[in-house]
């Protein structure tokens, strides 16, 4: 069966090195939105990146970078979405944030 609707990504650019309370910054954002109950959240870690330094960083062996691009994505209802967006004030200390209304298509087995 196949359902569709409409929802918000929201995109999350941080880098592998930033941490929260000692933590790393993308664990604890995943923890976090699924405390909160958003629908999905999926944390994918780049292979190459720059961003306002334009600084590169790569897993290339001749520039090996402990800093790797990491984006998370996260779906859900605009006004899940927006209860979030707060939260992440105190968290994000560097870093962008991207937002867009999607179309969602779930496919569910029988």
């Amino acid at each position: 069966m196949k359902k569709e609707s409409e929802a918000v990504l929201l995109r999350i650019f941080i880098g592998e090195d930033h941490k929260h309370e000692g933590k790393p910054l993308y664990k604890f954002l995943l923890e976090l939105f699924r405390q909160e109950g958003l629908a999905g959240a999926t944390v994918l870690r780049g292979i190459a990146g720059f961003g306002k330094t334009s600084h590169i960083h790569t897993t290339t062996i001749l520039r090996l970078s402990t800093d790797l691009p990491i984006v998370i994505e996260v779906v859900d209802k605009r006004e899940n979405i927006e209860r979030i967006k707060p939260l992440l004030e105190g968290v994000i200390q560097k870093g962008m944030i991207t937002e867009e209304t999607i179309k969602v298509i779930c496919y569910e087995g029988a």
